[in-house]
């Protein structure tokens, strides 16, 4: 029977402190089954020595393979790069920190073998993350369960293995603004979810922050629902109506009772109140307009500064 090929894709930006030991625990693990596999580091324009360490091991490993970008272009560029090279029957994507772990690599390929074409990590606890992230990330996949087009499983990350065609679909969808945990289950096919307790990261410091992470919020929303048009058209058919029944009850009570109309003060809070609910539309629209002239410009999603593949030879 003829060996499969595991590919594991591995995004890194600034993971110097931590990539020797996640290349000890990767290829302990892989090493293991006696099958094929390759391991492919993408550096995302990491500023460190990110590049020269990865480089390094693969004089001594031919199963590495190293995709080094152009620039910076973001971790979900970066695992589509990763997914666009990987020649495996089977692709793992595993972020650089061990958070992690390489361990849990063996129980997602078996339930591959079982017929699923996602297998994807949850996480029952979350090491290492305060309190508001936790928070934060549990709000978020709430709001995208009501308002998105697909519902995104809970307490998951990139960690998972994709089967081939999974790959091959994933391949196909060149948008700009990736959201890559709605387009795993957007795909759809057979998915499973394997339980397991997330670790502190093993050395370093995340690149992502609060800022960060609203821009990510924002774009698995606009990606996944145009709910909040929606809600700009509703909130301004309210504000509408509301305006219209309280400058009602202003001209009749003058009317009828002679009262003069309230002055200076009433007059700015509606003006400085509808003011901020049009700028507030406004803003919604841009980010969709936004993404739509991002998409009409037609640029490639990363471009490749060096590409070293792995040998093609039995591993």
């Amino acid at each position: 029977m003829m060996k499969y090929l595991l590919s594991v894709v591995v995004p890194i930006y600034n993971e110097e402190a931590v990539l020797k030991e996640l290349y000890d625990r990767l290829s302990g693990v892989l090493n293991k089954f006696g099958e094929r596999h390759e391991i492919i580091f993408i550096n995302d324009g990491s500023k460190d020595r990110s590049l020269e360490i990865i480089a390094g091991l693969k004089e001594k490993d031919p199963s590495m393979a190293i995709i080094d970008l152009s620039r910076n272009f973001g971790k979900e560029i970066a695992m589509t790069a990763g997914l666009d090279y990987a020649k495996g029957d089977a692709v793992v994507i595993i972020d650089a920190d061990l958070q992690d772990p390489p361990e849990l690599i063996p129980e997602l390929i078996k339930h591959w073998k079982e017929g699923f074409d996602v297998v994807y990590a949850k996480r029952t606890e979350r090491e290492g993350e305060t309190f508001l992230k936790r928070f934060t990330a549990r709000l978020f996949y709430k709001l995208m369960g009501h308002v998105g087009q697909v519902r995104i499983p809970e307490n998951t990350g990139d960690f998972r293995l994709l089967s081939r065609r999974a790959v091959d679909s994933l391949k196909q969808i060149r948008e700009k603004h990736r959201f890559m945990k709605g387009l795993f289950t957007w795909i759809g096919y057979p998915q499973k979810e394997v339980l397991y307790k997330r670790d502190a990261r093993y050395a370093g410091k995340t690149s992502f922050n609060y800022w960060k992470l609203w821009n990510f919020a924002v774009t698995g929303i606009t990606s996944f629902t145009a709910i909040p048009l929606k809600l700009a058209s509703y909130l301004g058919f309210l504000v509408s109506v509301g305006a219209f029944i309280f400058a009602s009850f202003v001209v009749i009570k003058a009317l009828l009772f002679g009262d003069p109309v309230a002055g200076y003060p009433s007059l700015m809070t509606v003006m400085l109140f509808l003011g901020g609910i049009q700028l507030m539309c406004i803003g919604i629209m841009g980010e969709y307009i936004g993404r739509l002239f991002d998409e009409t410009k037609g640029r490639p999603l990363y471009l490749i500064n060096q590409y070293l593949p792995a040998k093609d030879e039995e591993r």
